[in-house]
């Protein structure tokens, strides 16, 4: 029997994620992403289908690249406008017993201080069901519009968020000791003053000599996730997340990535299996084969090609706009998202990509595989997967939403519980549902090293 399955949703509060044009689809509800009901419906959809978590991508700016504007990323709805999916978690929380929740935060442009507090917030009011996907954001119109000239170079971004997470780690692990919270309303305390201690963190990015706002949630550090596929992202990936999110469109190009980070594990002393990795694949499902494939035939009638090049822009940095349809894509580093790019080029090299090709394979379901079939074949096309690209699960992408991610549920979860593959998250924290662990960092994880004891005084946090 094949080991068990974990299920993400990706998604994001946008009327467009991955398949442009496909909000005009009549079976799309995407027109209402900016609702309150369609967030919770859909937490609750997913709650029923086993889905360990809803994995919310996010971005702090405007796709600009294809055109040297934002004209095709408007029109399209790409990305674009864009809701806070840390504002909506906890209306989904209320709503779901068991459903994790990941969110995406900038450690480029938010203060690791205040940050620090609405993650223990979340933390609390959902139970330990959140997990915080750690970026370091590629877009140039997002650095322009909080302050910066341009954004800073891809590699200096991953040195400075290797700080960010000590100064956080500072900040949820060592902080408050365990008990400082009271609420003793016998000797008139409700925090214990000599529990709570300043985290000193005086470095080269960031200077945070106070205490933390907030005590720590459930989890302490919520659970960590990162999807960065550069030789850099790695290697920050395999210092501190607990699961690693890759996108690519063979399972031979993402099993190289995870052998790395198997073996990058071991070189650092973590277990091998300390970190779950998920690929990404969005699921057209139907009764019969037959079916799903005309249903992925009448996406394809509503793609916007425009639209799949303004996101690939935004992705990359490389503007496609006036291209040759039928000219062959080269890899160009850029400071944006280099996997993105190399996905396509450099690292599929059996394979000639042209601006038509990858206009046309963006168009739905970004840069992962579209797996189209009945109920069976879509299970065992996962578990194909699964076994070639040595994953521990998938993050399942919608093209028409939430049409998509409900036909999941109805058809595609009731044959991995058939089968026994689908590994359905307990009533714990999402650590516990995710890691397989406890609700609390691992021990050899580093930012274990920084939880304080009670009593520990000033040394733990130094």
């Amino acid at each position: 029997m094949s080991r068990p399955m974990l299920l993400n949703a990706f998604d994001m509060m946008v009327p467009v994620h991955q398949s442009p044009g496909l909000w005009r689809h009549p079976d799309s509800g995407a027109s209402r992403f900016d609702t309150l009901g369609y967030w919770t419906s859909l937490a609750r959809t997913l709650e029923e289908g086993g889905f360990a978590s809803l994995f919310l991508a996010d971005i702090p700016g405007v796709y600009d690249v294809y055109g040297g504007g934002t004209e095709a990323t408007a029109r399209g709805g790409v990305q674009y406008p864009l809701l806070d999916p840390l504002v909506l978690v906890p209306a989904m929380a209320a709503v779901t017993e068991r459903l994790g929740f990941g969110v995406t935060a900038s450690v480029t442009y938010e203060a690791p201080y205040l940050l620090a507090r609405t993650l223990a917030t979340l933390d609390h009011v959902t139970a330990g069901r959140v997990a915080w996907n750690v970026v370091t954001s590629y877009q140039d119109s997002a650095a322009r519009n909080l302050g910066l000239e341009r954004q800073l170079p891809h590699d200096e971004r991953y040195d400075r968020a290797d700080e960010y997470l000590e100064v956080m780690y500072k900040l949820l692990e060592g902080s408050f000791e365990p008990g400082a919270v009271r609420a003793d309303a016998e000797a008139g305390v409700f925090v214990d003053p000599d529990r709570v201690h300043p985290v000193e963190h005086r470095g080269t990015y960031f200077s945070v000599p106070g205490q933390a706002l907030a005590h720590p949630g459930p989890q302490g550090t919520p659970f960590l996730f990162q999807a960065g596929a550069s030789k850099r992202g790695q290697q920050f990936a395999l210092d501190h997340a607990e699961a690693i999110f890759f996108i690519g469109n063979t399972p031979r190009l993402v099993r190289g990535w995870t052998d790395g980070v198997r073996a990058g594990l071991a070189e650092r002393g973590r277990a091998e299996d300390a970190v779950k990795v998920f690929t990404m694949a969005t699921v057209v499902v139907a009764d019969t084969d037959e079916a799903a494939r005309d249903r992925l035939d009448g996406y394809r009638r509503h793609v916007d090609i425009e639209g799949a090049l303004a996101l690939f822009g935004g992705w990359t940095g490389v503007d496609l706009a006036g291209a040759d349809p039928e000219a062959p894509l080269e890899y160009v580093a850029t400071d944006a998202n280099q996997s993105a790019l190399a996905s396509f080029t450099s690292l599929s090299p059996d394979r000639r990509w042209t601006v038509r090709d990858l206009a046309e394979f963006v168009a739905i379901g970004g840069r992962g595989p579209v797996i189209a079939g009945s109920p069976a074949t879509v299970a065992d096309e996962l578990e194909r997967w699964q076994e070639e690209a040595g994953v521990d699960g998938f993050n399942v992408s919608a093209a028409v939403r939430p049409a998509d991610l409900e036909r999941f549920g109805a058809l595609v979860s009731p044959e991995l519980r058939r089968r026994g593959v689908l590994a359905e998250p307990g009533t714990g924290t999402l650590r516990e549902a995710l890691g397989g662990g406890g609700p609390r960092l691992a021990p050899d994880h580093r930012g274990a090293a920084f939880r304080r004891a009670v009593g520990a005084g000033a040394s733990a946090a130094s």
